[in-house]
């Protein structure tokens, strides 16, 4: 599963990402996990199976979902477990958003 999160600049999501990755990997799945600045969400349309954005980017949510069409589910990662780093959160949030849309 391919994984992109969306930020302000990308930066701020580097942690969460960290955390998402080694919750995969403690969890045997093989999963690429990224984060972009939200300018590039538009030129990674169709490389990514599911994109979050960070709270902090919620305003762009109906934007980013015309932007990126049918081609994959959109998101704002749940607040609490962005606060906390919480890598299996999220993890199992895009999950089920990928498993049921």
């Amino acid at each position: 599963m391919k994984i992109m999160l969306a930020c302000c600049l990308g930066m701020s999501t580097s942690v969460v990402v960290q955390k998402m990755k080694d919750a995969a990997k403690e969890q045997g799945k093989d999963y690429e996990i990224w984060a972009v600045d939200q300018n590039k969400i538009a030129e990674n349309v169709g490389n990514f199976d599911v994109l979050l954005l960070g709270p902090q980017v919620r305003h762009l949510q109906r934007k980013v979902k015309a932007t990126v069409g049918d081609s994959a589910p959109v998101a704002v990662i749940d607040a609490l477990a962005y606060g906390r780093c919480n890598g299996a959160a999220i993890l199992k949030q895009a999950e089920d958003l990928v498993n049921n849309g």
